[in-house]
């Protein structure tokens, strides 16, 4: 029987970094993968997610006239068509950037099956397996809500959503996260009749000016946008499904062609023995880990969505490093996440990071905020989009820096300015002194800065 350095259990983006880590520092490790290489990102998640965005919204952009004297429009012509060039895509990075990588780490065995602990040590498809030290890395899946009905009524996730060969005319998604209001657009866009139904409002963990804001540009797109609402029952009916809820202490039906769940992410803890390993989970499943990457049963490590925490597939991939690293070095990283970048793919997109305003008053800070509406970005101007806004958060006595929150159309591409200065321990004061390029999204960061302490309508432009 072989013996390795290290097991990995999951090849998908985490178990990949934990095994490239370990396999570059001369370790022999065990890659064990259950389910298709690669994972949910490259598989199910964000490479097709971000490739059917981009399709619709090039069919949205076509059909939103925003210039004088431009007249153009589009038509989907063949959904299967764009769903057949997105497998294209994910098969050709699947084998690339993975299936491919093996081949330069002769030190890493892939072995495709299941791995689980039997209380003295880990087993790989029912034998043991000698390892001196494991990386359990095995992701997440689409999480199932707790309503009356629901395991007798056909639903869609994300990834069967993005796999249908012909659209529905309507579907009813529960579910306001990050996950559920990119899929959401991107099927309205597509031409489907779409009913977001949640409990909360969307993007629940984020600041409410700009959940406000999305809501309404969802709505003026035509999507049904119901929340706050308490969820009673769920059924297949002739024609589709229906969902009761309760809203304002009054009853409502909502009913669909389809139902989509979007309701948050379970780690895929099940079967893997935790309990008589003596590794401990967290209230949402996850696998509890300290800021070393360390689980409750000694030379055992964990990373990625299998955690609970931080479900975002570059944070698994840097967790994952860190979790090979402490198992061959002693433990002498530390997970930091203090100043990590998250993105919204919706239109506008949502760019987070730092602290949220509450999150800032709850640990401790006297705050201040500052609100920048798109409108006095010159960029957006020149874009005729002025759809969005920039928030602010800083500890008012120090000045410093503590979160930016960004909704605009070009969102995603500013958030590492904020995260550098962050990172780096600017105060507003300092970030509103940089020199930035004119006409950029970017430069609504110096603007936003500046609002903590001037007037932006009484400043020319380029001034400051």
């Amino acid at each position: 029987m072989s013996s390795y350095d290290l097991a990995v259990i999951g090849a998908g983006s985490a178990g990949f970094s934990a095994a490239i880590t370990a396999a570059e520092q001369g370790a022999h490790v065990a890659l064990i993968g259950h389910g298709t290489i690669g994972g949910t990102c490259v598989n199910v998640g964000c490479v097709p997610s971000k490739t059917m965005i981009r399709a619709t919204e090039a069919l949205h952009q076509a059909n939103t006239g925003r210039f004088a004297g431009i007249q153009a429009s589009g038509q989907l012509a063949d959904w299967g068509a764009i769903v057949g060039q997105k497998d294209e895509l994910v098969a050709s990075l699947r084998q690339s950037k993975y299936t491919d990588q093996l081949e330069n780490y002769p030190s890493i065995d892939y072995r495709p099956g299941a791995a689980a602990f039997n209380g003295d040590g880990l087993l790989f498809d029912g034998a043991p397996l000698a390892a001196e030290k494991t990386v359990i890395a095995c992701g997440s899946q689409a999480s199932v809500p707790d309503i009356a009905g629901i395991k007798d009524t056909p639903f869609l996730t994300s990834t069967t959503a993005f796999a249908l060969e012909q659209l529905p005319g309507s579907i009813l998604l529960i579910g306001g996260g990050y996950i559920g209001c990119e899929v959401a657009q991107m099927l309205a866009r597509a031409g489907v009749a779409v009913t977001i139904a949640c409990r909360s409002r969307l993007l629940p963990e984020g600041e409410p000016e700009i959940s406000d804001a999305l809501r309404g540009y969802l709505r003026d797109e035509g999507l049904t946008v119901m929340d706050g609402l308490s969820y009673e029952s769920i059924e297949r009916t002739g024609t589709g499904v229906a969902l009761r809820v309760e809203t304002d202490g009054a009853a409502q039906v909502l009913q669909a062609e389809r139902l989509l769940l979007s309701a948050g992410r379970r780690p895929n803890t099940q079967g893997l023995g935790l309990e008589q390993a003596g590794i401990k989970t967290r209230a949402n499943g996850g696998i509890a880990i300290d800021e070393r990457m360390r689980t409750s049963r000694a030379n055992v490590y964990a990373a990625g969505d299998v955690t609970g925490r931080d479900q975002f597939v570059y944070m698994a991939a840097h967790g994952a490093k860190i979790a090979a690293q402490n198992a061959l070095n002693g433990d002498s990283q530390v997970y930091d996440n203090n100043a990590m970048p998250a993105v919204v793919f919706t239109d506008p997109q949502v760019a987070t990071v730092g602290l949220t305003e509450a999150d800032a008053i709850a640990a401790g800070h006297d705050v201040v905020t500052s609100l920048l509406p798109l409108e006095f970005v010159p960029r957006a101007l020149a874009a005729r989009d002025t759809r969005g806004l920039i928030k602010l958060v800083a500890d008012s006595g120090t000045k410093r820096l503590l979160g930016a929150h960004i909704l605009a159309p070009e969102g995603a591409d500013s958030i590492q300015t904020a995260a550098l200065a962050i990172r780096q321990g600017m105060t507003y004061v300092e970030l509103g002194e940089m020199i930035f390029p004119y006409l950029t999204t970017v430069e609504g960061l110096k603007l936003a800065a500046q609002t903590f302490e001037k007037d932006i309508a009484k400043l020319s432009c380029c001034a400051g």
